[in-house]
């Protein structure tokens, strides 16, 4: 029996863009009335990088809600968009808005990972109503120059490769040092959630054009904060995951927040870095624990 199902929408400037729903019946919205879990994706990642999480959160939990994972335009099961300057976080946003009201879904829980993450500060200023609780996985208002350094160095030279023993390998050369805490399994599980078989090559799973522009862009000039958008989310509960090795986020910028949203909850994911997997045990059980609160009704 399927574990869950592919569904696509059309966005307002016509670009297709797919979602998945666990478990696979029904149209999104709840399980027992309950609010559903939205799953956002880092910059050039997909809907496959939440599948094991998705499958916890159902089979694991003691009050599951429905999931639903999304495909950026230009990532996975999306198309890749005509206009290649609408890879950007306000698009994106308004993108997970028409999947949001295409599935009828008024208020949800939001797991955002990396871009992600910026996407949800984008939600806060655009549709705060829309949230009830969001986990920030290795993100916050502030992201560390090293990491966007580091992500930029490995976007700079994308490879295509001949096979899937090459692209672990490939993974394990470019994030091997900040994941220690990685099984063969979890390598394997990650080269096919971020690499898909395109011309007889395993290559990235999105829209070349969306590396190009990040690897292009000038890290050289301040960053601008987004802690007036951070300050615009409603007082919701708030967990924030960051990966032992991360360079992205860095324990300063937790403090602020939670200095600013004292509720805030913290976790970390040893022996990873940015940006952790969620399925691992030690990540897992309190993500579980948090969705599934009495205060996330």
């Amino acid at each position: 029996m399927a574990n869950h199902s592919q569904h696509y929408m059309t966005a307002a400037d016509g670009t297709r863009l797919g979602y998945r729903l666990y478990p696979p019946d029904g149209d999104g919205t709840a399980i027992d009335g309950a609010l559903p879990v939205i799953c956002l994706p880092g910059l050039t990642r997909n809907a496959r990088d939440f599948h094991p999480l998705a499958l916890r959160l159902l089979h694991e939990s003691p009050s599951p809600r429905r999931i639903v994972s999304i495909d950026y335009r230009g990532r996975g099961a999306s198309a890749w968009a005509a206009d290649k300057g609408s890879y950007n976080v306000l698009a994106e946003a308004q993108d997970l808005l028409a999947v949001l009201s295409h599935l009828q879904i008024g208020r949800a829980l939001f797991i955002g990972t990396s871009r992600g993450g910026l996407i949800l500060h984008a939600l806060a200023a655009m549709a705060p109503e829309r949230l009830a609780g969001i986990v920030f996985n290795d993100i916050g208002p502030e992201l560390g120059l090293d990491g966007l350094r580091q992500i930029q160095d490995y976007l700079r030279e994308p490879v295509a490769l001949a096979s899937w023993e090459a692209a672990c390998a490939e993974l394990k050369r470019v994030h091997g040092a900040a994941f220690p805490a990685l099984t063969e399994e979890d390598w394997t599980e990650m080269a096919r959630a971020i690499y898909t078989t395109r011309e007889g090559a395993i290559v990235a799973d999105c829209d070349p054009a969306i590396c190009a522009a990040f690897a292009a862009a000038d890290l050289d000039a301040p960053l601008p904060a987004l802690w007036a958008q951070f300050d615009q989310f409603p007082d919701i509960p708030m967990l924030v995951v960051r990966g032992e090795h991360s360079r992205l986020l860095t324990d300063e910028t937790i403090e602020e927040m939670k200095r600013r949203r004292p509720r805030l909850q913290r976790l970390l994911a040893k022996g990873q870095g940015h940006a952790p997997l969620l399925h691992s045990d030690e990540i897992a059980g309190p993500l579980t624990a948090f969705l599934t609160g009495r205060d996330l009704a």
